[in-house]
């Protein structure tokens, strides 16, 4: 018998190294995809640099001694075009992120920022600001005040409303559907009220743009986005405690309550942040964290950070899709991630694996 426990308790830690070891090999790759598309990325343009000259200056940035450029790739680089490329490596990750969060605290495979309300309630903000002038915040930020502040507001909205009827699953999912069609509605009417070139500039917020992007905006993403998914991060063992039905999760101590409104308070957040600069992007929030269920499994101390990363990889391939597939006309980025997004989401639905919930 004691030779039995003393052979087993090797091969399960052999075995259990392997797993961990195949998860971050998976994170280690994407990660790698990311910095190589990346600097391919920023070559695009009609102003032609190799990716050696971006790998160059970026690195020239921070060791000054050892790496050299030139003003001119210097300026290309850092003054137009490594912004983009970097927003759309953070709001990738906020978007899928926040998507994994949903999916995992819900129990939903459908879940996402976009089909919870979150996005219809951005679109209404900015379509209030651009037909009709009006805004909780004046000036330039204007529609991305309003997108923002709508956005919280339908994320309360759906918490009120679930809390009436206690706080599950299900009743957040159908207060989000509700929601959906609200803010849909609204945005709808003033569409139809408003001017053919108001119309026109809501219908290409919604479409969804990295054209927008400036280094400040960068930042805010980044800040927002890094803040709130290392939170999600700690909550990840009681958002696995949470597949396994709410009374198990109670019985082992866990707030289920809570978990389930800070976990969805921060995704909203997380997605509010990205979409008040973007636009609504979707699919992102949908797609990402199944590819990376499907590839590493279903625990969430690994499937947050790595759904980041393959929600910053698709995004920056999708942006990247958008400035070539019809150069030199940019196709909003918004239209290449339905492109990618459909196909899978019609995968899923005929063939969903049920292992993976």
């Amino acid at each position: 018998m004691q030779t039995g426990i003393s052979a087993t308790g090797p091969n399960l830690k052999d075995e259990y190294s392997r797993f961990l070891a195949r998860k971050f090999l998976v994170i280690i790759v994407v990660l790698v995809a990311i910095i190589v598309l990346a600097g391919l990325a920023v070559t695009l343009g009609s102003a032609h640099i190799t990716p050696a000259q971006v790998y160059s200056c970026i690195l020239a940035r921070f060791f000054p001694h050892n790496f050299q450029t030139t003003d001119f790739v210097d300026t290309i680089v850092w003054k137009l075009r490594f912004h983009r490329v970097i927003m759309a490596i953070f709001a990738g990750m906020g978007l899928a992120i926040a998507g994994a969060a949903m999916q995992g605290i819900l129990k939903n495979p459908l879940a996402s920022p976009f089909t919870l309300g979150i996005a219809s309630a951005a679109s209404f903000g900015a379509s209030l600001a651009i037909i009709m002038g009006a805004g909780f915040i004046g000036g330039e930020y204007l529609i991305v005040g309003n997108a923002f502040i709508f956005t919280i507001i339908a994320s309360l909205a759906v918490y009120g409303l679930a809390k009436y009827r206690g706080i599950s699953p299900e009743t957040m999912v159908l207060a989000g559907i509700a929601i959906m069609y609200l803010f849909s509605a609204m945005t709808s009417f003033l569409q139809y009220v408003g001017h053919a070139e108001q119309v026109h500039e809501v219908v290409f917020w919604m479409m969804g743009s990295l054209g927008r992007s400036s280094w400040d905006k960068v930042g805010i993403i980044a800040m927002v986005t890094v803040l709130c998914s290392l939170i999600l991060i700690r909550l990840s063992w009681d958002i696995n405690t949470l597949g396994a039905g709410d009374e198990t999760a109670k019985s082992l101590g866990v707030n289920v309550e809570m978990v389930r409104v800070s976990g969805m308070m921060l995704a909203a957040l997380i997605t509010a942040s990205v979409i008040c600069f973007t636009g609504t992007i979707g699919f992102i929030g949908l797609v990402a964290p199944h590819i990376t269920r499907m590839v590493i499994s279903g625990d969430h101390r690994f499937l947050l950070p790595a759904s980041g990363l393959f929600g910053a990889l698709l995004l920056l391939g999708a942006d990247t899709m958008a400035r070539t597939i019809m150069a030199p006309v940019i196709l909003p980025v918004g239209i290449m991630t339905a492109f990618m997004g459909v196909p899978f989401f019609l995968y899923l639905f005929i063939k969903r694996r049920k292992e993976f919930w």
